[in-house]
Order: structure tokens, then C-alpha cells, then sequence
């Protein structure tokens, strides 16, 4: 069965790749609606909805995004052209969506916790989902030849734990925590940093720009992570631009979603 808009879609996760699905899924005429939790930590913020739920509303390349507390106002924000966006522990509050379709966009790689069956279709993003098991379609997330691809049977290719390649860099462009602690960013997205910068620290041990570039993400200042954490990303190409556009990697998983939208499963 497929789902034509104005078909209901939820989307779990409101980071960089549900906010890119949601961004196109709207354009194409469809009713979103983002749930997250009371605590984002997103780190590409300029060009995520789930900053809405810190401030009340966030635009992305033209399309705005409204925390809403309960049934109506979720109503009156897809009336009005909108994607509301529901956070726990407010999730409780709104009787059921009855969504025609489930994305899980955690992106947790381990599987999700939207289980088949919680809607007519669930598409999972990445890793961990099971396409005919716990999820109706996977839709690939690596960088490559099968980036956007929809998976009806099996998984995605397996997290590699190598950041995509960006200006030619790939590990040297992510910043990870040190050690657990707290986040203090001391420079802001967009920002022009060299090597050697103590671009943030956590608790007191620095976090060192490893490249000359900008300031692509970062998480909130306040933000409590394990070591090991990625915190925020160093782009070498230095454009500020780059910081406010959906990147090519969430446009395509979100051509997959729309793909996995308006098609009938294959057989199996």
C-alpha cells in the first residue's frame, strides 16, 4: 500500500536527518509531525527542528517548525502549514496521532523502539533496523553508491564508525568529548577556527580543533555526555553558507523515505 500525500507522517527525531526528511516531506504536500525528547542534543542545530522544543519554534530553509504542548495546537500547526513538534514529557499529554506512516529517525544503531505494526508502514533510518522484521523498510544512511536506497528485506550496511567524507577530512573534522563531563562551547557555529583552537571544553579539558575550518555543529552549551561523545564538527571547506543548508546526506535519505512512501513493498 502506498501513501500519497496529505498521508500523516510522524517522524521520530527531530536531529539533522528527520529534520532533512521532514523539510522535503512537507514540500511534497505531506502532514509531519516530529516527537522528540524533553532534551535534544543535536549537534547541526541551525538546521534542526528539535531546537524548537528549547525555543519555541525553529526555520529551516523556509519552513518553520512550533513546539506544541497538546492535541490542538499540534492541529492548529499542520493547519497552518507547520510541523509541530511534541516533546516528552509532554508525548503523554496529545491523544495518538493516528499516523498513516512511522519514520524512526534516532538514528540510535541499534535498532529503534518503534515497533512494525505501530502504524500501517514504520521506515527506520540506518543500522539496527530489520526491513520484514521490526521495521517495514529500512532506508540506507552510509555515505556511497546506496546512500537514500530502500531496503525492504534486511538491514543497512553496518555503521563503520568513519565520519563521511567533507573538503577531503574525514575523522579530523569531528569533535568528541575527552572524558565525561559537562559541554562549554567557546566558539559558536559558524565560526572560523585554526588548529591548535580550544573550540570547547568539558569540564576543564579542552577540545582541540584539529583542522583550519568553520564551525559546522555543536552541541548546546550545558549538555552532560559520556567520553567519547561526538560534540560537534569542524567543516574545511569554511563556508558559512553550508552551516544553514540541509546537507546532500539528508536530502537523499529523505528521497528514500519519500521512495518508501508512494511505493508498494516488493514481494518477499
Amino acid at each position: 500500500m502506498a501513501f500519497p500525500p496529505p498521508a500523516r507522517i510522524v517522524i521520530r527525531g527531530g536531529g539533522e536527518m528527520g529534520s532533512g526528511t521532514a523539510w522535503r516531506l512537507i514540500h511534497a504536500g505531506y502532514h509531519v509531525i516530529i516527537t522528540e525528547t524533553d532534551a535534544p542534543t543535536a549537534i547541526r542545530r541551525w538546521v534542526c527542528f528539535s531546537e524548537a522544543v528549547y525555543e519555541g519554534q525553529k526555520e529551516v530553509e523556509g519552513v518553520t517548525a512550533v513546539r506544541c504542548a497538546d492535541a490542538a495546537k499540534t492541529d492548529i500547526a499542520l493547519r497552518d502549514g507547520f510541523i509541530p513538534v511534541v516533546a516528552a514529557p509532554e508525548l503523554s499529554q496529545v491523544p495518538p496521532y493516528r499516523p498513516d506512516v512511522i519514520v524512526d529517525a534516532t538514528l540510535a544503531k541499534r535498532g529503534g523502539t518503534t515497533p512494525r505494526g505501530s502504524a500501517a508502514r514504520v521506515i527506520g533510518l540506518g543500522p539496527g533496523f530489520v526491513a520484514g522484521g521490526d521495521v517495514d523498510c529500512v532506508v540506507e544512511t552510509n555515505r556511497g553508491a546506496n546512500l537514500g536506497r530502500c531496503v525492504w528485506q534486511g538491514s543497512a550496511e553496518p555503521n563503520t564508525g568513519v565520519p563521511g567524507l567533507l573538503g577531503g577530512e574525514t575523522r579530523k573534522r569531528v569533535l568528541r568529548a575527552p572524558c565525561d563531563g559537562t559541554i562549554e562551547p567557546l566558539y559558536e557555529i559558524g565560526q572560523t577556527v585554526r588548529v591548535g583552537d580550544i573550540i570547547a571544553r568539558i569540564g576543564a579539558t579542552p577540545v582541540i580543533s584539529q583542522l583550519d575550518g568553520i564551525v559546522r555543529g555543536m552541541m548546546r552549551e550545558g549538555t552532560i555526555v559520556p567520553a567519547g561523545t561526538k560534540i560537534g564538527d569542524v567543516d574545511p571547506r569554511a563556508d558559512v553558507a553550508i552551516c544553514r543548508r540541509i546537507s546532500d546526506k539528508a536530502l537523499a535519505i529523505a528521497g528514500g523515505v519519500l521512495e518508501a512512501l508512494l511505493s508498494d513493498p516488493p514481494s518477499r
